[in-house]
């Protein structure tokens, strides 16, 4: 088993950024870097079938990402002849990677119904299969990102001991099944029966959504350390402020003006040549929709922005809500407001729910 890279500050527990389609672009990665980048990165997958090729954006954001933080590239598939060739491919690249990620937890319902993502905790004889392909196939790290189960936890400790079996170096496990998607509470117990277990290094993911969270979530489960998602996306600090945390320093608290100026770099963000006008501002909405949770305790600023249709339409609400009349100085509260919905439209990405 191979260790793990250090922390950016060694002995404490480990940050990670959780892959999402659509989301953990080069782009995103920058500006993560920017704001305070996690120790560990995780990429959007990899799709391996007979057809797939090593997609240029993700192999982008594995060489240019500049957080100068180690980089895991993730896959997704259970043909054992296409995960063999993906590797090689990897590593013919001589892609700049910390180790390869097996997504076996993605809910999205057009990505388990192929039997890949979290569809392949349906059979463990399957996964026993990939994990073998993979354990042998990967020179360095191997690590997996899971759920608990498709449906329930039939397979759960069955899993485990196969994560054990192929000498897995890092699990990290969302406490949902797969059919829970992001609705249901997140079961922390079975990160810590993971954890007990003693596989391998456990990263504890599912609604992280604070420091305080991730502390209570670190207390409870004694996981090696915590994978974070959609938080980073409203609270891009998130993963600066556990460190602050952890070492015994004062914790950085955003106000509404730190929040106008991260809104300003997403959009230079998720600009690109073939995403113009109300094509860019919708692309927009779907960050907005998680920056929003923390705004104002009636949602009116969720309400304006997703009617916006221009950029200085969405400027304006920005300003209205974010530092007109006194509002800069305003704290953005630490965890999302409560009866605040997201609502992201995942079936628009790229495969994957956020």
């Amino acid at each position: 088993m191979m260790p793990l890279p250090e922390p950016i500050i060694p002995g404490q527990p480990w940050t990670a950024l959780a892959p999402m389609q659509d989301v953990t672009t080069l782009p995103f990665m920058r500006l993560l870097g920017k704001y305070g980048a996690p120790d560990l990165l995780f990429t959007e997958y990899f799709r391996v079938h007979g057809h797939s090729t090593l997609e240029q954006h993700i192999v982008d954001s594995i060489c240019h990402h500049n957080t100068g933080r180690p980089v895991f590239a993730q896959l997704i598939g259970e043909s054992l002849p296409d995960i063999e060739r993906t590797v090689a491919a990897i590593e013919k690249a001589e892609l700049p990677v910390a180790g390869i990620d097996l997504n076996m937890g993605c809910p999205a319902p057009k990505v388990y119904k192929k039997n890949v993502g979290g569809g392949l905790l349906r059979e463990p004889s399957k996964v026993d299969e990939v994990l073998g392909c993979l354990r042998a196939a990967v020179k360095g790290r191997f690590t997996v990102k899971m759920r608990i189960g498709f449906d329930c936890d039939e397979h759960f400790e069955e899993i485990l001991d196969l994560i054990k079996k192929h000498n897995v170096d890092l699990l990290s496990l969302h406490a949902r099944t797969v059919k829970e998607a992001y609705r249901s509470e997140v079961h922390y117990e079975y990160i810590k029966r993971a954890v007990e277990r003693g596989t391998c290094p456990v990263l504890a993911n599912g609604n992280i959504t604070s420091v305080a969270k991730g502390q209570w979530v670190l207390d409870e489960t004694k996981a090696a350390g915590l994978m974070i998602g959609r938080s980073c996306i409203r609270n891009p600090w998130i993963f600066r402020q556990h460190r602050e945390l952890f070492s015994g320093k004062q914790v950085f608290q955003p106000k509404l003006g730190d929040v106008r100026e991260y809104v300003e770099d997403l959009l230079m963000a998720t600009s690109r040549p073939d995403l113009n006008g109300q094509h860019h501002i919708n692309h927009m909405k779907k960050f907005l929709n998680f920056v929003g949770l923390g705004v104002d305790v009636d949602g009116q600023f969720l309400h304006d922005m997703r009617r916006a249709k221009t950029k200085d339409q969405l400027d304006t609400i920005c300003d209205r809500h974010l530092i007109d009349n006194g509002r800069a100085e305003q704290p953005f509260p630490d965890e999302p407001i409560k009866g605040l919905v997201a609502r992201p439209n995942c079936e628009t990405s790229r495969g994957c729910a956020w």
